[in-house]
């Protein structure tokens, strides 16, 4: 109560006009005495219907504030529109009802008002106490907690909100010997001080921030809608004052579906109305901004620092995804390392607006991204910044092997996601000589591990661009013509491959000349097409320039030239000329090992290959170590779901077969079929080859009606991606021939293996071992239906009359020669007929 009391007021509304009284006599009003009660805040009320997926970080709040013996202080410290606001303000309402601060909780707005003077009005209007208004600030501050409730078993929490610098608080904080004061900080600054202990807020996981949409959206909408909605709380970074703002709309505009607002996130960013707070309806918010406004309280903080701002723009190229250090160092080869991290630690990761992990490795939410993005485009250094970005991801693309090992695929992984910002949005900044190196480093990292789908597009954007800024005959579009057409070939589309490897070679011969590495290359590639359509002779020419050119050209020992060797060798096998492949094998595997060490994928390639020659000639014993190593190889370069482990793995099932080690052949076929129809695709032509292997697997252990449809798709398959003349059809309908042989049905049998010979006459020399085969299917099942008899009783009369000859063994020549005599002698099959019969009845 004032005693310097106004008399003349009293008087003049108490006495009236013409009352008398003594001026000496003093007039006393009897004190009001204000009960002060325990537990006083002056907390508001929070928007939030439902507080999720923060249970964690109040238990860890509050272990902080308890533990320690003298004053505690915690800081909450995160990216601006984290929430840490109102994880201080619900916190406070969980412990106000328990009574754990009897001594009150006391918010403090430090953005808005004066902090020491609000602690003053608190104690003097909620604490009851008289502070002296003769003193400082500071003193007043300071009695204020000397006189709090004195009660040393009364706890107080006190919140300073949106601390922006630590100059605001310091002379206002309780004094530290005094363990009964509490105090939460929330800033955006990480580093407020090192005397305090800091608890970083992070978004929200996905199934919390569902919660919070279902919180506000309580009409069912997310559920229905819970693919969109997933997605919407990714394309806000899991922000809580995004998702809230967001959520705020949709319950306003209940005709809304969720795809619908995502699209106007997508077209407008950071600009739409969803993510302005609206006081109109959102006043009751703990958040006083939207997020841009959110943003812009971080940005201006950097205003005095132009050069971390302009650090800012550059790392809004990167994408959603962690970077490293060395990464930014680069983006400005000429500063001091240490001048960038001073902007990047003391300012973009002090402010939150870039987060720092382990190891060196840094990111940024997705909504501040944008926001420097947005920044970026409107700034005078957009094109500055983007160039020096696209140098840095060139390097990383060429340092991409044309044949990634897990370890290469394991250090590329995490910064792929960085080269394709370039490839999908910066091409207009690569520089011409630099344009095809993204494109062609994203497709050596997906095609080497045969996700060819996701190599497609780079490969064919690279020769779009090229051919668009370069013209259409320069060696880049060569080089790019060529990638896509090796992505083809993997993919067994052969009739698209060609086109582009002839036009390929025609624009290096023009621009390199006749002998240059690249045009031998280009034959190479070429002529492995033609090998693997069965056009053998065009292939020979070719394979045999593309290593006379790498011969003269580069040294013997040179890896090109063990390509050229191998794939010559290759050609030569599928023409049963094995003597003149074998030495040609073996030399292409000693350059590889030699030059590329012992455990490289083309070593296993080139160890594959030659045992592939082994077991063609029967030579098992010798085959079966090369094709373990070169699985064993593979497996470890190149993991074990890469199209050339289960190459691997088709190959030893296929040994082991033809050694009738069934049981141990058929989870092989069964493990390479499985990972062919994932990376290929069902229709490729290395499925066919595995159904083909694995039926053939069931047939020799009679399981005739497992067989048959294998046979059957792979023989569509073939017919369909290589034509109706390939040797591998021809392969397929003599392997149905013989199943339906086996199963008595001769008519079919015989029909499929005339399709076969024709074939096999049309594709392969008249000496082709699988002519030969051919050949003798069909006049086996033409003899067998003469004599009226099954497969083993013509062997047996075969061997019979083989030794009545003294012919010592029976071989694919000798039986054709026996059968030829046969047909020219009638008398003999009448009389073989006629035993038959009787032998029958």
């Amino acid at each position: 109560m004032n005693d310097k009391f106004n008399q003349t007021g009293i008087e003049n509304s108490i006495i009236g006009d013409n009352a008398q009284i003594n001026v000496e006599q003093k007039i006393i009003l009897p004190s009001v005495k204000r009960e002060i009660k325990p537990n006083p805040h002056n907390l508001f009320n929070s928007g939030v219907p439902q507080f999720v997926g923060r249970d964690p970080v109040l238990i860890k709040l509050h272990e902080q504030l308890q533990q320690t013996e003298r004053v505690a202080i915690s800081t909450l410290t995160g990216m601006g529109g984290i929430g840490k606001s109102e994880l201080a303000l619900q916190y406070s309402w969980q412990e106000w009802p328990k009574e754990t601060y009897r001594g009150g909780i006391c918010w403090l707005n430090v953005v808005n008002s004066d902090p020491g003077l609000s602690i003053v009005t608190f104690a003097s209007s909620y604490l009851g106490l008289t502070i002296p208004d003769t003193e400082s600030l500071r003193k007043r501050v300071a009695y204020c907690w000397q006189y709090w409730l004195k009660n040393d078993t009364d706890q107080t929490l006190i919140i300073f909100d949106d601390v922006r610098d630590y100059e605001q608080i310091k002379h206002y904080l309780p004094p530290k010997e005094e363990k009964r004061f509490k105090v939460i900080i929330t800033t955006r600054c990480e580093y407020l001080s090192a005397t305090i202990q800091t608890l970083h807020i992070e978004k929200l996981d996905e199934a919390a921030a569902l919660d919070l949409l279902r919180s506000y959206i309580t009409d069912g909408r997310i559920d229905e809608q819970i693919e969109q909605a997933e997605s919407l709380c990714r394309d806000l970074g899991y922000l809580p004052l995004a998702l809230e703002l967001v959520a705020r709309l949709l319950r306003r505009r209940n005709s809304w579906t969720v795809e619908k607002i995502r699209e106007k996130l997508a077209e407008k960013g950071l600009e739409d109305a969803s993510l302005v707070k609206n006081p109109k309806f959102d006043s009751e918010m703990t958040a006083e901004r939207g997020v841009k406004a959110a943003f812009d309280l971080s940005w201006d903080a950097l205003n005095q620092e132009p050069e971390a701002q302009n650090l800012a723009l550059y790392l809004s190229l990167f994408a959603l995804a962690p970077f490293p250090k060395v990464f930014i160092d680069a983006l400005f080869p000429e500063q001091e390392e240490d001048e960038i991290e001073e902007w990047l630690t003391d300012n973009l990761v002090h402010l939150n607006l870039v987060r720092t992990l382990d190891n060196g490795w840094y990111e940024l939410h997705t909504l501040i991204r944008r926001y420097l993005r947005d920044k970026l485009e409107q700034s005078e250094i957009k094109e500055t910044a983007k160039q020096a970005y696209c140098k840095v991801m060139v390097i990383v693309a060429q340092n991409i092997p044309h044949t990634p090992t897990l370890e290469d695929i394991a250090n590329f992984e995490p910064i792929i996601d960085h080269l394709k910002v370039v490839a999908d949005e910066l091409d207009k900044s690569l520089e011409d000589e630099d344009l095809y190196w993204p494109f062609i480093g994203l497709g050596s990292f997906y095609r080497g591990q045969g996700l060819y789908n996701d190599a497609e597009p780079y490969l064919t954007n690279c020769l779009t661009f090229t051919q668009q800024r370069l013209g259409e005959n320069h060696p880049d579009v060569a080089q790019s013509l060529n990638n896509l057409a090796l992505l083809y070939f993997s993919q067994g589309r052969y009739p698209e491959a060609e086109p582009l490897y002839l036009r390929s070679l025609s624009i290096w011969e023009q621009q390199l000349g006749e002998n240059h590495p690249h045009v031998a290359s280009s034959l190479n590639n070429l002529a492995e097409l033609y090998r693997s359509q069965g056009r053998y002779p065009e292939a020979e020419p070719l394979l045999l320039r593309s290593l006379s050119i790498m011969e003269q050209r580069l040294r013997e020992n040179h890896p090109h030239v063990a390509t050229s060797l191998n794939n010559l060798a290759e050609l030569y096998r599928s023409q049963g000329r094995y003597p003149e492949a074998e030495p040609l094998y073996r030399r292409s595997l000693s350059i590889r090992e030699q030059q590329l060490g012992e455990n490289h994928p083309d070593v296993a390639t080139s160890l594959n290959n030659l045992a592939s020659l082994y077991s063609s000639q029967g030579r098992y014993p010798e085959a079966e170590p090369l094709y373990r190593r070169s699985l064993s190889i593979r497996e470890q370069q190149l993991g074990e779901n890469h199209p050339d482990v289960a190459t691997s793995l088709n190959n030893l099932a296929s040994l082991y077969s033809s050694q009738g080690r069934y049981p141990e052949a058929e989870p092989l076929y069964r493990r390479s079929l499985s990972i062919r129809e994932q990376q290929l695709g069902e229709n490729h032509p290395d499925v066919a080859s595995s159904l083909n292997n694995l039926a053939g697997l069931y047939e020799s252990q009679g399981r005739y009606p497992e067989a048959e449809p294998l046979y059957l798709r792979s023989l569509s398959i073939r017919e369909q991606q290589l034509g109706e003349n390939h040797p591998s059809v021809a392969s397929s309908l003599n392997n149905l021939a013989l199943l339906y042989e086996t199963q008595g049905k001769l008519e079919e049998a015989e029909r499929f293996a005339q399709q076969a010979l024709t074939m096999y006459q049309a594709a392969l020399s008249d000496n082709h071992p699988h002519t030969l085969n051919s050949l003798l299917m069909v006049k086996g099942f033409q003899m067998m239906k003469l004599l009226g008899c099954d497969k083993q009783t013509l062997l047996g009369i075969l061997q019979a009359i083989a030794e009545a000859n003294n012919i010592p063994q029976l071989n694919t020549e000798t039986m054709l020669m026996l059968l030829d005599f046969m047909s020219d002698n009638p008398e003999l099959l009448e009389s073989l007929r006629e035993q038959i019969s009787t032998r029958t009845s």
